[in-house]
Order: structure tokens, then sequence, then C-alpha cells
């Protein structure tokens, strides 16, 4: 029996399609060569066959193992693909540890759900006292490291070095750590989260910054914030010695504060890491329906990224979501300036497409861009409470974002 991963389910799945589809192309290449030689009462009805052949396609599959799962699928002439119920084994290509760390992810953010309702303290401290805090001391047990909170230009951060000392190849570098949380929580524990083992790992000290965030603020916030920390930096630190990284909206801010150094006059950093997101805000392709599948989650809307109406920092009345400062990936001039750029996602990774088109982009613009994405893990798997040390996956992603900096940061 064959073993199969996740894209060789979701790929069988979509090819449902194909056996239907080639008969439709083919009928309709027959009416297009064959429509001014017949008829018109003979080249209608063809037309109508085809057109109603593509408004619903049911296929068959030559895998019994799909078609027994359910009825058959259909896309619609949009390009709406309407599946039947399926069952989706966990990856054959990911290890035993990942498929732990899958479910310790699922149920971990299945316990947040609690009665705070539109309380935004509440939630964070929720998610805090719940996760967060269980999960730094989890890694800190694994890693010492030395955090020591500082305030910089009236940005409060953490400062995390390793406890060994710093390589003293990286004496005159730093880098600077943006968490994740949807621009509404994690601040704190959720950046001393991404930052304690590629502090221990690399051997270099990281500046993780609680950058200010939505329901209390609006874009351009953060991205001032960052600027504030980044400008204190330099002097200390060369511009090509210091990297940027961050996981999931770290990941997009890590974008948006590249873009602002732009238009703001100040140097680029000598390397970024987008995590888990990509240099876009506004719309999240595939992955957003077929990680909600792998996930065990409900399948979104069908337009899930109304930015504006789920997010609180992007909803001034006022911000076009495709503006270069908010979404870079929209302007080539802007890519094109952008430093070496390390890309991370996982194959159920609900921000999986906006990785991937970024990755693209910026290729096509010209710059030095990685691009690594692991085979059954979840978002941003590497830098989430229930994170595992022992996960080979994830230990694959921290060796993966120390040695690009290593690589691409100035000696």
């Amino acid at each position: 029996m064959l073993n199969r991963n996740d894209s060789d389910y979701v790929y069988r799945a979509m090819c449902k399609f194909r056996k239907s589809l080639l008969m439709t192309e083919m009928l309709l290449f027959g009416v297009i060569l064959l429509g001014p030689l017949l008829p018109t009462a003979a080249a209608e009805p063809l037309a109508d066959q085809a057109a109603e052949s593509q408004q619903a396609l049911p296929t068959k599959s030559q895998d019994p193992a799909v078609d027994a799962q359910g009825a058959n699928a259909t896309i619609d002439l949009d390009g709406t693909v309407h599946l039947p119920p399926v069952s989706i084994p966990f990856s054959s290509l990911a290890s035993e540890e990942a498929k732990k760390n899958f479910l310790d992810f699922v149920h971990g953010f299945a316990s947040l759900s609690g009665g705070e309702g539109k309380d935004i303290n509440a939630r964070r401290k929720r998610l805090d006292d719940l996760l967060m805090r269980p999960g730094v001391e989890k890694l800190r047990a694994v890693f010492p490291v030395a955090i020591k909170p500082e305030k910089i230009c009236g940005v409060q951060t953490d400062v995390i070095e390793p406890a060994g000392g710093i390589a003293k190849k990286n004496r005159r570098r730093v880098l600077i750590n943006l968490h994740g949380g949807g621009f509404e929580v994690a601040a704190g524990l959720g950046g001393q989260m991404e930052s304690i083992p590629i502090a221990a790992l690399g051997a270099i000290k990281v500046i993780s910054v609680d950058y200010r965030e939505g329901p209390e603020y609006r874009f351009p916030a953060a991205s001032e914030d960052v600027a504030a920390v980044y400008k204190e930096l330099l002097k200390s630190y060369t511009a090509k010695n210091i990297g940027i990284y961050g996981c999931s909206a770290g990941g997009m801010l890590t974008a948006e504060s590249v873009a602002w150094f732009q238009a703001h006059q100040l140097p680029p950093p000598g390397a970024v890491g987008m995590f888990g997101a990509g240099a876009l805000v506004d719309k999240f392709g595939d992955s957003a329906y077929i990680s909600s599948a792998l996930m065990g989650s409900p399948m979104p809307s069908k337009h899930p990224s109304d930015m504006k109406k789920t997010s609180p920092y992007f909803s001034a009345d006022d911000l076009d979501l495709q503006d270069p400062l908010v979404a870079p990936v929209y302007s080539p001039s802007t890519l094109a300036k952008f430093p070496p750029s390390l890309l991370i996602s996982g194959t159920r990774d609900g921000l999986l497409s906006p990785v991937v088109y970024t990755h693209a982009q910026l290729v096509k613009a010209g710059v030095k861009a990685d691009l690594h994405v692991w085979e059954g893990t979840p978002h941003c798997s590497y830098a989430q409470p229930v994170v595992d040390p022992n996960t080979p996956e994830t230990r694959e992603a921290w060796d993966v974002i120390v040695k690009f900096f290593d690589q691409n940061l100035g000696k």
C-alpha cells in the first residue's frame, strides 16, 4: 500500500475533476473549430451541453480509497471547488513527534475557548496563563538563557542572551524578533517563545519588541515602534549586522518594517525572516481553505481576507491594504530593495499560500530568498506555546533560521 502525505490527499481530491474537465474542454474545442461549419441548430446544443458540463463537473477517481469517502466533487465556472466529505490521515512523511505536536496544537488552542468575549485583556491573560507561560518555562528548561526587560526609545523589549555567552563571531551582530499574535496578543511571552531557541542555538543576542497592537492602536503604530528600536540599535551595530524576523503577525510586520525603513531613509537590515506569513495582509489564497480541512477546523467564508473587519489594527477606514507600507508584495520596486529573506511555513499552515506567493515575488524582483516548508506542520509550529523541542521538524526549522542569519549577516 502506498504511503500518502498531505499534498497527495489534497491533489487526489482535486484530480477528481480531471476526466470531466478534459471531456468538457474537448467538447468546447470542437464547438470552436466546427461551429462555423455546422448549422445553427446543430451548434447550439453542443454549446449548451458544454456550458452545462462546466457548471458542475462530477468526476469519478480511479482510486477506490478516494471514491469510498464520499460523493462526487463539482467545480463552478468561477473556479470554486465543492468537495465531498473526506477523511485525511496525518502525513506519512512527517515524524511521529510531529503528529503528537499537531494534536497538542489542536487541543491546546481549543482549551482557550472561555467566556472572555470581546475583553481583550482577559483573552491575553488566559492565553498567557494557559499556554504561553508554561511554554516559555518548557523552553527555558532546555535552552538556558538570560532575559532582561529593557525600554529602548520608549518601546518595551526583552533582551535575550544565551547563558553560555554570545559567540565571538556574533558580538557585533544582533537579531530583532517581532512576535506573532494577530496584532492583538502574545506580547512579552510570545516574543520570548520565538527568541529563546534562536538565542541559545545561535549564541546570539535577540531583542524581542513588544510593539503596539490592536485594538488599542492602529497601523502604523507597530512599524513606528520597530523603527524606533532599529534606529537606536544602529548607533551600536551596522545595518548589515542586524537581522529581523517574526512569526505570523510578526512575519507580516517584518515585511512592513523593511518597507517603512525604505520610506524613512533608513538602511536595510542585513537579512530578514518572514515565518508563517508573507508580505501581505489582504489575501490568503488556497491554504486558508486547505489548512482548515487539514486542521479539522470549519471552512472559512468564501472571502476570508477582509482584515478591516477581522483585525482592529488594520481597521482604519482610509487604510489601503495594498499600500506598500502595509503589503510590500504589491510593490516590485519596494521588494527589489529587500535584503536576503528567509520564508518558512508548513503544509498545514493557513498562511502557506501568502508565504509561497511572497517568495515568488521576491525571486522575481531579484532578491535572494529561501523558502522552507515542513510536511505535516501547522502554523508557526516551531514558535507556538505547545512547541516540543524534541520534534525533528521543529529542530530543523530552528537550525535553518540560525544558519540563515549566520550566513547572511555581516561579519
